[in-house]
């Protein structure tokens, strides 16, 4: 039986190749976006393995439309929620920051839990697998993209929570927490070059094989590693004082 892949954010960028890449290798693959006309193109190129629905994750009908999806695909057994906003903004606009936190922290809540209950509820005898893409960004408030950070700290400890839910209550689920360093995809100013840039299609190799292997948290890629791990042994009071501006 061909195992069942939904992912949330599918329609550009990581999401849209890691649904063509599982497409073509055999899985059922769900795919969700805000629009549609992207999710049809999508659909299209592999005839027969994918279905779509359109979901805002920033929506109250989220989670409905998500379980749709669901039973579309005849069920689930990976998440990957790739879907999120960010900008680099230092002049903190009222308007940046409500969407970003929006669709990065409600709406990611809205579909991690609509996930968990998902396998909390279903009898499945696979054990169930629980993607998503937060970034390194988490590790430190970062000043010039204060919000999208913080969203990704929230994230990261949300996915610890739910780790140590399903452990406490027997919910046959893992979790993949998958931290990227900068990726080229329509989050980056096309203007703009980025220390230690990755490709897509170099860093979803990456990113598909964690999920793949079921990795608890995946930083991509060594590089990254290093630098993720240097800025965690940065004390706040050193850190206030260090300039990140790209």
């Amino acid at each position: 039986m061909a195992r069942k892949i939904i992912i949330v954010g599918a329609s550009s960028g990581i999401g849209r190749k890691v649904a063509l890449d599982f497409a073509r290798g055999g899985w059922e693959v769900g795919i969700a976006a805000r629009r549609e006309e992207n999710l049809k193109e999508i659909a299209g190129l592999v005839p027969g393995q994918i279905v779509y629905k359109t979901i805002d994750v920033a929506a109250d009908d989220a989670a409905e439309r998500f379980y749709d999806l669901i039973e579309m695909n005849s069920g689930m057994d990976y998440l990957l929620f790739a879907a999120g906003t960010g900008y680099m903004d230092p002049d903190l606009d009222s308007g940046k920051v409500t969407r970003t936190l929006r669709v990065n922290v409600e709406g990611f809540a809205r579909i991690m839990v609509a996930a968990f209950k998902y396998f909390r509820d279903t009898a499945n005898v696979h054990k169930g697998q629980i993607c998503a893409i937060t970034s390194i960004a988490g590790t430190k408030g970062i000043g010039l993209s204060a919000a999208y950070s913080a969203s990704k700290r929230f994230e990261q400890t949300f996915i610890n929570a739910l780790e140590q839910l399903a452990y406490t209550r027997h919910v046959n689920v893992g979790f993949t927490d998958i931290r990227p360093g900068f990726i080229r995809t329509d989050l980056l100013d096309p203007e703009k070059d980025y220390p230690m840039e990755m490709t897509l299609d170099y860093a979803v190799r990456r990113i598909e094989l964690a999920m793949l292997q079921r990795k608890r948290i995946a930083v991509i890629d060594s590089r990254w590693r290093i630098v993720n791990a240097l800025w965690r042994c940065i004390p706040q009071r050193i850190w206030r004082h260090i300039s990140l501006d790209l």
